[in-house]
């Protein structure tokens, strides 16, 4: 039999062979250019990842959005939802303004408020809502090339508690959180099956700082990483999560990032606003806190999101954010005679970048004021104490150390400061 029939079929199958592999050489690309959503307006993404609560994912991109994006979760209230929480804060003008990407978290439930208490909520990965905004967060990164060291979250109420969880639930993930009228991580945990938990909305839940802090350690057990900063705002008439909470809510952060809670700094930025800052002095302090005179629960309102967007350092018209070291270590020693003592602090930068820049924020015992100081600028002179580089110390290269101390009265106690942080990151100590 002749198979000259089945030459031309060959090249028949060959050539459709080539075209199609050509097709699928092609189609990551094509498939990223798929994925990526409209810019300059707010689209909903589907498909985005594991989803345990059916959140709906809804997602804002600025024309001019940059190469390696920053991206802010911004979380709606009770009764909201994502495309509201859009139409009624200033995120998306701000993100035309600053190139980074928008993520507004949607609930399907009909409450209409995030789930901020059950066990699972109150877990890494362990299910419900976090889970989903994990997974959305997750697709935007793959999606847009996002920056991973610049993700954060917001939120106002229900979105405001969510801001605590996030940032409780996954610290690797989140630089900074932002909460507007909100509760403590674990504050609303319940057991049966309730989304509300009445005495933490009435404020009669309290703990110790450190008993805050291990609810949050608790979240990921064995973390030992960078935590998160957070800023904090709330209303002292606010009859829905009443004013309590907001003190609860800085008891944790500051145990949770190993800062004083007596305030570094404290202002007005605003008539009937009372600003104070923890582990330090700038716009980029560990905690930041903002209680609002006068104001009830619905205290969000024009200029604030600007207000947040500073704190996390995505605007560029403010004071650079300071190097983030990836790990560092103090060693601290005193020799003290009858009413006074010279200390001396060694500050070695254990991870693996350049620290161009640094704040060392640490407490000092109480009594002890400091008069003078070498290799540093030391403010205040007593209680949390901020040391500024000078300018020929200001660089710490990784496993490099600097060397600086000062000289303090003391009414008794002689002993080394404590609590040290370094640009926000907290310290090991020797």
């Amino acid at each position: 039999m002749s198979t000259t029939p089945r030459r031309p079929l060959r090249s028949v199958l060959l050539a459709l062979l080539s075209l199609l592999a050509a097709a699928l050489v092609a189609a990551p690309t094509a498939a990223a250019r798929t994925e990526a959503a409209p810019t300059a307006t707010l689209t909903e993404i589907t498909g985005f990842g594991s989803n345990p609560s059916n959140l709906q994912m809804y997602l804002y991109v600025p024309d001019n959005v940059t190469a390696h994006p920053a991206v802010v979760v911004a979380v709606h209230y009770c009764t909201g939802s994502g495309p509201a929480m859009y139409n009624g804060t200033e995120w998306a003008r701000l993100a035309d303004t600053y190139g980074f990407v928008v993520i507004y978290p949607s609930v399907t439930r009909s409450s209409k408020c995030f789930d901020v208490s059950s066990p699972q909520a109150l877990k890494r990965d362990g299910g419900s809502d976090p889970v989903g905004i994990k997974s959305m967060i997750d697709w935007t990164v793959r999606t847009y090339s996002a920056d991973t060291g610049r993700i954060y979250a917001t939120g106002i109420s229900s979105g405001a508690m969510m801001t605590n969880v996030l940032l409780g639930d996954y610290p690797d993930v989140f630089a900074a959180g932002a909460a507007f009228s909100g509760v403590p991580f674990g504050c609303f945990a319940t057991t049966d099956g309730s989304e509300w938990n009445s005495a933490c909305a009435g404020g009669t839940i309290t703990h110790t700082p450190q008993q805050w802090g291990d609810l949050v350690r608790a979240a990921y057990p064995g973390y030992t990483g960078t935590r998160p900063r957070m800023q904090v705002w709330h209303g002292t008439e606010d009859d829905v999560l009443r004013y309590p909470n907001f003190g609860e809510e800085i008891k944790e952060w500051t145990n949770v990032l190993g800062v004083s809670q007596t305030p570094a700094a404290t202002d007005a930025p605003v008539p009937g606003w009372t600003r104070t800052r923890y582990g330090a002095t700038g716009d980029r302090a560990p905690v930041e806190a903002i209680s609002l005179q006068g104001v009830g629960h619905n205290l969000y309102a024009s200029g604030m999101a600007a207000r947040a967007l500073t704190f996390f350092g995505l605007d560029s018209s403010g004071p650079a954010p300071q190097p983030q070291p990836g790990a560092c270590k103090v060693t601290a020693t005193t020799n003290a005679w009858s009413t006074g003592l010279t200390a001396s602090l060694t500050v070695t930068n254990t991870g693996t970048t350049v620290i161009d820049g640094w704040k060392l924020a640490f407490t000092l015992p109480a009594g002890q004021t400091v008069t003078n100081g070498w290799g540093a600028t030391y403010t205040p002179a007593s209680g949390a104490v901020t040391a500024t580089n000078a300018t020929y110390n200001a660089t710490i290269a990784p496993n490099a150390s600097v060397s600086i101390g000062y000289q303090a009265n003391h009414t008794g106690n002689s002993a080394a400061p404590s609590g040290f942080t370094l640009n926000g990151t907290v310290c090991t100590t020797s």
